[in-house]
């Protein structure tokens, strides 16, 4: 998307706050509370039924079938809002330094009581001051306000907040221009965002070809007896997981032997496991712990997946380790035996977790579980080693090739963000004339 140079105003004086430091000599410098009001209308006798929610910045409807866990007995509780509402996520500016704190309602309906709703003067345009405070939410100037443990806002915070106006005719310039130019930004982004998916969806493909039928498409084939397998070359064998490596298992040392831990050893988790290939951990443990606990080295040539967590309702996260590493008791290691290479067994895990998703099983305070009786009677298209090595090979280069051109309109998606996020800045704060 082409960037235009926009021309600056002739003439500027200075704000008191640093984050604004000069506005367009004709801008007025104004407190919050002479331009937002504090809305705190309670839902009391359900006046509205449609529940909304804050999400990435945008104000959007949550479905009924969502209204699950953690909702209120009434929401009688909740606060309603108009559209032009401006809506804050007021808590744990602490923790939380990333997440999109402002949103805009197009809708009447109800939201958690725990965030502000600042309802815009009527003299002025609620999306301009929308966009307004939106630029201070990406330049972190709510970071430096706040109160409390874990530093969360309340109206107080904004009620001497320094706001910038122009004229209102120059606020329905600005709103205008960039409701149209936000638009065609978030377009872009989004075909490319469609493109990434369909890269990454055309590489899962061509990698589950490979690995369960090979990389010859003229090898003749047969039956493999396995329904989700399908046919197979001839000449490959049909094996049991267990048959082809063995299993191991990890622990944690005792947190109360400090001699135990901030080693060189990796002692790896399953929040560890974003990578196919693990070379560090964000935990370590020393080779004492090894020595007189029940963790055990695990050795390069292995395949490490995540057995028991949450995070087995969301996918089956497998890696392999490039140096000798330990494991909590949340993993499982596979040692190849001779019959299979730890590459093959690495991209066929990870291709087929769709199948292995089926034994997943659920524990009484609802933990997810992956049994290794189970795992291990999984049933697997062997190839000969000389074609797991080339099979390998091809599925390395295939991810590369993808991998380039994902990045690449991911480091473009970033470039439009950060222009996106430049333009309502400069626009609002009076840094470009439009």
């Amino acid at each position: 998307m082409e960037q235009i140079a926009f021309p600056r105003y002739e003439q500027y004086k200075k704000a008191q706050s640093p984050w604004l430091q000069e506005v367009p000599i004709h801008w007025q410098l104004k407190p919050g509370f002479s331009v937002l009001i504090e809305n705190k209308q309670k839902n009391i006798g359900m006046l509205e039924n449609t529940v909304l929610s804050l999400s990435y910045g945008q104000i959007v409807i949550k479905p009924v079938e969502k209204l699950t866990g953690l909702v209120p007995e009434s929401f009688e509780t909740y606060q309603v809002i108009k559209p032009n509402d401006i809506i804050i996520r007021p808590t744990d500016l602490q923790n939380d330094y990333n997440s999109l704190r402002t949103g805009l309602s197009k809708n009447h309906g109800i939201i958690t009581s725990a965030y502000i709703c600042l309802r815009p003067n009527p003299e002025h345009n609620p999306a301009f001051l929308y966009y307004l405070l939106h630029a201070y939410d990406l330049m972190k100037v709510f970071y430096g306000m706040g109160s409390g443990l874990r530093q969360n806002l309340d109206y107080k915070d904004f009620k001497r907040l320094e706001i910038c106006l122009p004229p209102r005719n120059e606020q329905d310039r600005i709103a205008n221009f960039l409701d149209q130019k936000t638009a065609e930004i978030d377009e872009v982004i989004a075909k490319k965002q469609r493109l990434i998916d369909l890269l990454k969806e055309q590489r899962a493909i061509l990698i589950d070809r490979a690995i369960t039928k090979g990389i010859n498409p003229n090898a003749p084939t047969r039956d493999s007896g396995v329904e989700w397998i399908g046919d197979i070359p001839e000449y490959w064998e049909i094996k049991k997981l267990k048959n082809l490596v063995r299993f191991s298992s990890g622990g944690t040392p005792s947190k109360n032997n400090p001699n135990y831990w901030n080693g060189d050893i990796p002692w790896v988790s399953p929040k560890d496991m974003k990578k196919k290939y693990l070379s560090d951990s964000q935990d370590h443990v020393t080779n004492l712990a090894v020595k007189r606990s029940h963790v055990k080295l695990v050795s390069v040539n292995s395949v490490l997946i995540v057995v028991r967590g949450m995070i087995l309702a969301r996918k089956i996260p497998v890696a392999s380790p490039l140096v000798p590493v330990t494991i909590n008791q949340d993993m499982k290691a596979m040692q190849p035996l001779r019959s299979i290479v730890s590459g093959y067994l690495l991209y066929l895990i990870d291709s087929i977790y769709r199948e292995i998703s089926l034994f997943i099983e659920e524990s009484g305070h609802g933990t997810k579980t992956l049994p290794t009786e189970k795992l291990g009677n999984l049933v697997l298209p062997l190839p000969p080693i000389e074609d797991q090595l080339k099979i390998v090979e091809y599925v390395k280069k295939i991810e590369k090739n993808f991998c380039d051109s994902i990045l690449i309109n991911q480091k473009q998606i970033k470039q439009l963000n950060d222009f996106r996020q430049s333009i309502v800045a400069e626009a609002v704060t009076g840094k470009i004339k439009l």
